[in-house]
């Protein structure tokens, strides 16, 4: 679908309420916007950070079984026949 908005005073943008309502923007969110060529990338903050973690999680061997510092220090501890 096509949406029209208009540049007003100050660089303010209008998002139509329907595309608002189908993106899931809410009054008061942080958007991001970011530059792709000749075209803008609107999202909300919250989505670019679930895209940080989705793209660190590919990135993480195996799934995270629990605190890592933990299984470090348990590690080490078996190494040397301690505790």
């Amino acid at each position: 679908m096509t949406y029209q908005a208009k540049l007003i005073k100050g660089g303010k943008i209008v998002i139509p309420a329907q595309l608002r309502r189908e993106l899931g923007f809410e009054e008061g969110d942080t958007l991001v916007i970011e530059r792709e060529g000749n075209a803008v990338v609107i999202k909300t903050y919250a989505q670019v950070v679930r895209e940080v973690q989705e793209a660190f999680r590919a990135m993480t061997p195996g799934e995270p079984s629990g605190n890592a510092v933990d299984e470090f220090l348990a590690s080490r501890r078996a190494m040397w026949g301690e505790g």
